[in-house]
Order: C-alpha cells, then sequence, then structure tokens
C-alpha cells in the first residue's frame, strides 16, 4: 500500500506577494528608497520625542549660528535649532504627503472606476473635466486653488489633493476598460451580481496594483508641491517648521550662513528622491512583463 502524501495548498495571493517582494529585493535602488522611506516615517513618528529644544524658541542671542555641538545644523534668523525644526517639519511633510494623495487617489479612483465601467456619456463627460484639470500645470492648480482659499497647511492639502485626481482617475479608467471585457465579469453579470459588488469586489482589487505606484509616485510630486507653495508663502505660516518655509526664510542669509537653505533643501530632495526610487521599483515588480 502506498503511503498517503499530503500536498500543502499554496494560497495564490500569498504566492503572488512573495513574487512581487523576490522583484523589489532584487531592485537595489528601490530597497534603498524603501529604508529610506521607512526611517523618515520612525523619524516623524518618534523624532520629536527625542530632541530638547523647542522648534519655535526663539533665541536672538544664538542666531545665525553654523553647525556645532550645541546645534547640530545650527541655528536660523531667529535663534531657533534647525536640527530640531527639521525632525519636527518631517512629520508636516509627510503629513501633507500621504494624506493630499489620499484625498485625491480616492475621489480620483472612483471616478476611473465609474468612467471606466460605464463608459458612454458618463465617460465623456467625466474624462473631459479631467482634461480641463490637466490642461493646467499641477503647480499652478495648486496655486490658484491656495490663492483662492487662502494660505494655510490644510488648503495646502485640498490643492494638492485636487490636482491629484485627474492623474488617478485616467490610469484607473484604462485598467477599469481592460478588466471588464475579462470573461470572468461577463459571468459574474450573468449571475445576477448588481454593479456596485463587481465594481468594488471584482473590478477594484484587479486594478490596485496601478493605484499602488501612482500613489507611492504621487507622494514625490505632493512633498514638492506643498514645499514650493510654502516657499511662495502660501502653505504653512509661521512660526511652523516646514521645510519649504524653512527655505524662505534663508533666502536672505545664503551668504552669510548657507545652512539655512541647505539643510531643508537636501531633505526635501532625499524625500522626493526615495519615493520616486521606491516607486520605480515597485512599478517593475507589480509589472508582470518584467519576469525573466
Amino acid at each position: 500500500m502506498q503511503p498517503t502524501v499530503r500536498q500543502k495548498q499554496s494560497n495564490p495571493r500569498i504566492e503572488y506577494y512573495k513574487t512581487i517582494w523576490k522583484r523589489l529585493r532584487k531592485n537595489k535602488a528601490a530597497v534603498v528608497g524603501g529604508i529610506l522611506i521607512l526611517l523618515f516615517v520612525l523619524t516623524a513618528i518618534i523624532g520629536p520625542l527625542f530632541t530638547t529644544k523647542d522648534p519655535s524658541g526663539i533665541d536672538i542671542l544664538n542666531k545665525l549660528k553654523s553647525p556645532s555641538a550645541e546645534h547640530w545644523l545650527g541655528t536660523d534668523n531667529f535663534g531657533r535649532d534647525i536640527f530640531t525644526r527639521i525632525i519636527h517639519g518631517m512629520g508636516l511633510t509627510l503629513f501633507v504627503g500621504f494624506f493630499s494623495v489620499a484625498i485625491g487617489g480616492v475621489i480620483g479612483v472612483i471616478f476611473g472606476i465609474i468612467s471606466g465601467y460605464y463608459g458612454g456619456a458618463t465617460d465623456t463627460i467625466i474624462m473631459r473635466i479631467m482634461d480641463v484639470l490637466l490642461a493646467f500645470p499641477g503647480i499652478i492648480l495648486a496655486l490658484a486653488i491656495v490663492s483662492v482659499l487662502g494660505g494655510s497647511l490644510t488648503n495646502v492639502i485640498i490643492a494638492v489633493g485636487v490636482f491629484s485626481i485627474p492623474a488617478f482617475a485616467r490610469i484607473v479608467r484604462g485598467s477599469t476598460l481592460t478588466v471588464r471585457k475579462l470573461e470572468y465579469i461577463d459571468a459574474v453579470r450573468a449571475l445576477g451580481a448588481s454593479d456596485m459588488r463587481i465594481i468594488f469586489k471584482h473590478i477594484l482589487p484587479n486594478v490596485m496594483s496601478p493605484i499602488i505606484v501612482q500613489a507611492t509616485l504621487r507622494i514625490a510630486t505632493a512633498v514638492l508641491t506643498a514645499s514650493g507653495l510654502s516657499f511662495l508663502g502660501l502653505g504653512a505660516q509661521p512660526p511652523t517648521p516646514e521645510w519649504g518655509a524653512m527655505l524662505s526664510d534663508g533666502r536672505s542669509y545664503m551668504a552669510e550662513a548657507p545652512h539655512m537653505v541647505l539643510v531643508p533643501g537636501i531633505m526635501i530632495v532625499l524625500v522626493v528622491l526615495a519615493f520616486n526610487i521606491f516607486g520605480d521599483g515597485l512599478r517593475d515588480a507589480l509589472d508582470p512583463k518584467m519576469k525573466k
């Protein structure tokens, strides 16, 4: 009598994630970007707990000091410790990036799926609205929105979220047009499934890959746009330790205190670069054509 061999049945979803992780791990640049993002998030969460100085505390006697043992990254024109302001500003920067992209992503995904699934006049109306929004460069559209609403961090989030909507809508629409033509969608519809069930149970899970990639790359754009608006005085207002505002404060002191612009400028570059290279690696890992 032959011994019975019990074969373990693997979960296709788990195997899919393992495959993505293996591809992502082979991309060294993406791994570095992911590590940097994780480091930034951890710093934003626990970093302020380990700082001993007040990010808004003014000390005129120590203004424009170069980096030293007491002030690791120097002080600004009001004597505020730049290292402390960078740490506290990291949370603001990531919050604006994540939250604004979340707003734009949710609205854009809803519009994109509805447009791609129903087609016809609904598709035409939604896509023409998206075309109007895309006709304006992102920073110009955000600048116009903030100019109308007023300068504040909340309005920056709204502005960046609004100009992120068309990018998500167009990508999701294209993916939905492909998925809705598959045979299993016709089978589910024949069994009597409602449109909402088909959209959220069968179409949305199959278009998540481009959404995740777009969100990762969009965070970098959101951070850069928010910093640009704060640099122009339309974003975070003093004495908020926002990196774009810190760059703006340092413009008049570049000759005598270059660290005032170098430090926040480098941090903005690092955050944007980390999300971009991680997003590129994630896109390659999620693309079936990248299989060897």
